[in-house]
């Protein structure tokens, strides 16, 4: 496992458990960088928890992607680099629970 692979999963050991434990049907996917927005840090993709009505069991599962490159660009040291994975990660699960960024830029999570 990669030091980023680390950053990430220590990302999602700090959620806390009653949150963790209502993400349903979602991937964790680590890229190295967006193919058309090579600045993207992350990307959710997938039906937010309050818009799925008829989500059926047989659906494939949302994807948070987390961008390697992008993020390692941003951050100037390893503190900030810890930092920003760590906003990503929430900020894109965020939107697995039906938050918008517009509401994510309110609470600081931008």
């Amino acid at each position: 496992m990669d030091r980023f692979e680390v950053l990430v999963g220590e990302a999602l050991d700090l959620l806390p458990p009653e949150l963790a434990a209502a993400i349903d049907n979602v991937a964790i996917v680590l890229a190295d960088q967006h193919p058309d927005e090579p600045e993207l840090l992350g990307l959710y993709e997938g039906i937010p928890l309050t818009e799925r009505e008829a989500y059926g069991g047989l659906a494939m599962p949302d994807q948070v992607t987390i961008y390697r490159l992008p993020l390692s660009r941003f951050a100037r040291d390893d503190q900030e680099l810890i930092d920003e994975v760590r906003i990503t990660v929430i900020h894109e699960l965020a939107h697995h629970f039906g938050i918008d960024d517009d509401r994510l830029h309110e609470l600081g999570w931008d």
